[in-house]
């Protein structure tokens, strides 16, 4: 077995963005699901700092540190069936940045924010008297489609919040391997390529 090696992975930026964002999605997701006439401005103000969030990260995608850069969240097949097969044991998985899964996960909930988001822009919270900028420049059918895709996805979204808390426990309990702390100080166990003789 190769050995680890602790690395700065993550930079101040996109540290600040993630827990920013996670903030904002979890109050957010809060205010749509128990909404009132004291929290659906706040709901609305949310969405659109979330879409501006994700504007930010697909520019950092492009710009940002190697570890953070949107080519490296898109896996190759083989690296996939590769870390699938060692997931099972409990030893940390040591990659650089995102493994193969967490890539996956992270695209997907990239691509469920930024459709949830702009979803709310055309949406109606009619008994709340509160709309999203565009509503107008819709019909009424298409903002009650918006409307209803807005309410699933919120609901997929919560099972991808679960699955990522979940995955987290397991590395920890299971792989003991931290997750958690990497995204706060930046640093992580990053295993060592073996060397060919």
């Amino acid at each position: 077995m190769s050995e680890l090696k602790r690395e700065k992975i993550w930079d101040p930026v996109t540290r600040v963005w993630h827990w920013v964002l996670v903030l904002c999605v979890g109050v957010s997701w809060g205010f749509g699901k128990f909404m009132s006439f004291d929290n659906v401005t706040w709901h609305f103000y949310l969405g659109y700092t979330i879409l501006g969030l994700l504007a930010f990260r697909v520019a950092w995608g492009f710009i940002g540190p190697q570890p953070i850069r949107l080519l490296t969240l898109w896996p190759r097949p083989a690296a996939i069936i590769t870390y699938l097969r060692t997931f099972p044991h409990p030893v940390p998985s040591g990659t650089r940045g995102h493994s193969p899964l967490g890539s996956l996960w992270i695209l997907a909930i990239l691509f469920l924010l930024i459709a949830q988001g702009f979803t709310g822009l055309f949406i109606d919270a009619d008994d709340f008297f509160e709309e999203g900028p565009l509503y107008g420049s819709v019909s009424e059918s298409t903002a009650k489609l918006f409307n209803l895709w807005h309410y699933y996805m919120s609901n997929v979204i919560l099972g991808m919040v679960v699955l990522h808390v979940s995955v987290i426990i397991f590395y920890f309990v299971w792989k003991r391997e931290n997750l958690v702390k990497p995204m706060v100080s930046g640093w992580k166990w990053v295993r060592l390529k073996k060397q060919k003789p």
